[in-house]
């Protein structure tokens, strides 16, 4: 689905004291255990917190594990709605650290937007955002592991498994396609769940596009919500002055 003139690509570090990178069936509640390494949808959502809008999609290509992996078990005490206390333990990732490349394309899905499609105004402006650390709270698979973001020049520096040709983690998650990034006729109007076998070689970790991933399960039925189809741009602006109306 390659269809931008330019490659567009973005690389940056990101790091936190915690990460918790977790299969969304455990997210419903229970013990939390954390992937060894972050997810492709982890990631994205990463640079979506830098910098998202309706008219891209981003991918990630590769990520590259700088710290050592290490685990710590927490007793958390979770919501518990029915009242009371309850009591839990979750395997958070230790010291994160990653260097990550992407890129963005424009998503077909949203014609109403094909008048914001303008190669360098977006890639400057996430430029800008990664450089300021984000526009909105950056964080590492779970909201209680804050993380920030900065420019880095991937492959730069000294990784902890540099030397280690490779390292496979067997069956994971790899992300979600939303019904508004759905990229055949399998994704349309669907939720669908990715699968893969991530393998790591000399600490470098390439992303396959979601719809290469070997694996995937429809969730559910999911509509597309329009954005600014009726000015064939997206602003903010019309949409807030019609919101007061």
């Amino acid at each position: 689905m390659k269809n931008t003139q330019y490659p567009n690509i973005v690389e940056f570090e990101v790091w936190g004291d915690y990460g918790l990178f977790s299969d969304p069936i455990m997210r419903v509640g229970g013990e939390k255990c954390s992937y060894h390494v972050p997810t492709y949808e982890a990631l994205k959502g990463v640079l979506s917190s830098v910098y998202w809008k309706p008219t891209l999609i981003w991918f990630i290509d590769a990520v590259r594990v700088m710290n050592p992996i290490r685990t710590e078990v927490k007793g958390i005490r979770p919501i518990k709605y029915s009242g009371g206390n309850d009591l839990s333990f979750y395997t958070y990732l230790k010291d994160c650290r990653y260097q990550v490349r992407a890129h963005f394309e424009w998503n077909e899905n949203r014609p109403e937007l094909i008048a914001d499609r303008s190669e360098e105004k977006h890639h400057n402006i996430a430029r800008r955002m990664i450089e300021k650390g984000g526009r909105r709270d950056v964080y590492l698979g779970a909201r209680e592991c804050q993380a920030y973001v900065e420019p880095c020049r991937f492959g730069e520096g000294v990784g902890a498994y540099d030397d280690v040709p490779e390292l496979g983690f067997g069956l994971m998650l790899h992300g979600i396609t939303y019904a508004d990034e759905a990229y055949d006729d399998e994704t349309k109007n669907k939720m669908t769940v990715n699968f893969w076998y991530p393998v790591m070689k000399n600490g470098v970790i390439t992303f396959p596009r979601p719809e290469e991933c070997p694996l995937h399960k429809p969730v559910r039925e999911m509509q597309i919500k329009s954005f600014g189809a009726e000015w064939n741009n997206f602003s903010g602006l019309k949409e807030f002055e019609e919101a007061l109306t």
